[in-house]
C-alpha cells in the first residue's frame, strides 16, 4: 500500500499490479440536538460530532482505504427511503463526481433499503457503519476461532441485504401448464445457502464453547485467577497487556489493531500468579451481529475475576467511550456498577503536563470506594506498580492466610507452597522454617492436611 501524500492529500490505495482502487467519502449523518433533548441529556456525555467522524474516519483507514473526503450531515430526522434529506443527497452526488470517489462510507446503520437506494442515487458503492467494522473484523481475525466469529456475524448482516438483482437466472418454471409459476429464483438460493452455512458456523463455535470450557476447566484446577482486559478500542489495552506479561502483542496507534484473544500468565508483586487476557476493544454502536458472534471469546470476560477497564483518559470524548464500554457489559449481562470486581485504568496520563496530572490525581481520590481507578501510562510504565498491588490486593479477596512450620529438610514441600500459594513471611527456626502463606480457597484443605497449617491470626 503506498504511503499518504502529505502534499496533494490521500494517496488511492493500490492493488498488487499498481491500479488505483479509488477514494472514499465519509460521511457522518448525525442526528441535530433539539431543545427538547437538552434537559435529558445533560447528565449525560454528548460525543462530540467532530470526534465520531474522526473515528468513522479512522475505521476506514483501518482496512487501507484513502479517504479523500470526510463531512457532518446533520438531519433533523431520518428518512426512509434514503436515511439523508433529498437536498443533502443531491450535494453529496456533487462531491462524488468531483473527486472521483468510489466508495461512500456512512457512519450509521442503514436498513437495506436505504442502502440500495444511496447506492443508486449516487451510482456507486456505500458502506455503512456496521459494514464497516465486518470488514475490518473479516480483514484482522487470524484464528480460526477468528475467523468462524467473523464470518457467522457477516452472513448475518448479509442476509438481511439480499435484494432481486438475479431475476434472469430463476430456475425453470414449475407449476402445471405454460403459465406456472417460477421456481426457486437466485435469491431464494442465495438465502437457502447462506442459512445452510449460518447453521454450520454455529455448530462450529459451539464446538470453539466447548473447548474453551475444558480449558477453563483446567485452569480452574491448578488454579488460575483469571484478570481480563476490556475497553474502547485503541485505549491502550494490548500496550498495558505487553507492559504486565512482558508478551509481545501487536499494539499499535489504530482501531482494531488486535482482535484475536490472548492469555499470558501475570506475575504479582509477592510472587502470586493470574491470567491476564486480552480481547477485542468496544465502539460505539458495536454491531449486534458481532457481539453474538463474539460472545465464544468474551466468555473469558464473563469468567473473570477482575476486569480492569481500561481507558483513553486523554481522548476528548473519554466519558462517552465510558458509556459505550459500560454500555457493551451489559449487553453480555456484566454490571459495570457492580463493584470490586471492575477496576479502572486511566491509561496514557503521559499526554498531561504535571499540573493537569495533578488534577486527574484529585479527581481519582474522590471517586467512590467501590469504584477506583488507577492512573497509568502503558507506555512508560508509570503507575504500573500500583495497579499490580491493587490487583494482587483484590485478588486476595479469594485466597486464605495460614501459619505452618515445615521441617527445613523437606525442599519439595517448601517448593511445592513457592509453587502453589504466595508466601508471605519464611523464618528459619532451628531446623524449621516457621511460614504465612497465602492460598486460594481450593488448595485450603491440601495445605492444611499436609503442612498442619492453621488460620493466620493477625
Amino acid at each position: 500500500m503506498e504511503p499518504l501524500n502529505r502534499e496533494g492529500g490521500a494517496d488511492r490505495p493500490r492493488s498488487a499490479g499498481g491500479k488505483q482502487t479509488g477514494r472514499v467519502i465519509v460521511i457522518g449523518p448525525y442526528l441535530r440536538m433539539r431543545r427538547g433533548d437538552v434537559d435529558a441529556q445533560a447528565n449525560e456525555a454528548v460525543r462530540d460530532s467532530e470526534a465520531r467522524l474522526e473515528e468513522a474516519a479512522g475505521l476506514a483507514r483501518a482496512i487501507d482505504l484513502s479517504v479523500g473526503d470526510s463531512l457532518i450531515a446533520p438531519i433533523s430526522q431520518i428518512r426512509p427511503a434514503t436515511y439523508l434529506g433529498k437536498g443533502k443527497v443531491e450535494e453529496i452526488l456533487g462531491l462524488i463526481k468531483g473527486h472521483d470517489i468510489e466508495l461512500v462510507v456512512m457512519d450509521c446503520a442503514l436498513s437495506p433499503i436505504q442502502q440500495r437506494n444511496l447506492e443508486k442515487a449516487w451510482d456507486t458503492k456505500v458502506l455503512d457503519r456496521t459494514g464497516l467494522i465486518l470488514e475490518i473484523f473479516g480483514r484482522r481475525a487470524k484464528t480460526k476461532e477468528g475467523s468462524l466469529q467473523v464470518e457467522l456475524a457477516h452472513l448475518n448482516y448479509q442476509r438481511s441485504r439480499l435484494v432481486r438483482s438475479w431475476t434472469h437466472l430463476e430456475r425453470q418454471r414449475g407449476g402445471f401448464g405454460f403459465m406456472g409459476g417460477p421456481g426457486e429464483t437466485q435469491i431464494e438460493a442465495d438465502r437457502r445457502l447462506i442459512g445452510d452455512r449460518i447453521t454450520r458456523l454455529e455448530n462450529e463455535i459451539k464446538k470453539v464453547q466447548a473447548t474453551r470450557r475444558l480449558h477453563r476447566a483446567g485452569r480452574q484446577r491448578v488454579p488460575y485467577r483469571v484478570v481480563a482486559l476490556v475497553g474502547y478500542t485503541n485505549a491502550g489495552k494490548s500496550t498495558l497487556f505487553n507492559r504486565l506479561t512482558r508478551a509481545d502483542v501487536q499494539a499499535a496507534d489504530m482501531l482494531f489493531a488486535t482482535l484475536d484473544p490472548t492469555l499470558r500468565a501475570l506475575s504479582l508483586p509477592h510472587g502470586g500468579k493470574a491470567m491476564l487476557s486480552d480481547t477485542v476493544g468496544f465502539i460505539s454502536n458495536l454491531p449486534t451481529q458481532l457481539v453474538a458472534a463474539f460472545r465464544a471469546t468474551l466468555e473469558e470476560v464473563l469468567e473473570a475475576d477482575i476486569i480492569l477497564h481500561v481507558r483513553d483518559i486523554s481522548h476528548e470524548d473519554a466519558e462517552a467511550q465510558e458509556r459505550d464500554v459500560d454500555a457493551v457489559l451489559r449487553q453480555l449481562g456484566i454490571d459495570p456498577d457492580a463493584g470490586a470486581r471492575i477496576l479502572e485504568v486511566w491509561n496514557k496520563i503521559d499526554r498531561f503536563d504535571p499540573e493537569e496530572r495533578d488534577n486527574l490525581r484529585n479527581m481519582a481520590a474522590r471517586r467512590p470506594e467501590e469504584r477506583p481507578c488507577f492512573l497509568v501510562s502503558a507506555e512508560t510504565g508509570e503507575g504500573i506498580e500500583t495497579l499490580l498491588t491493587a490487583i494482587e490486593d483484590r485478588l486476595a479477596a479469594f485466597r486464605m492466610t495460614l501459619d505452618l512450620s515445615i521441617d527445613a529438610s523437606d525442599g519439595a514441600g517448601i517448593s511445592w507452597l513457592h509453587r502453589n500459594a504466595e508466601v508471605l513471611t519464611k523464618e528459619l527456626h532451628g531446623e524449621r522454617f516457621d511460614m504465612t502463606v497465602r492460598v486460594d480457597e481450593t488448595k485450603r484443605d491440601i495445605v492444611v492436611s499436609r503442612f498442619a497449617a492453621v488460620p493466620h491470626v493477625a
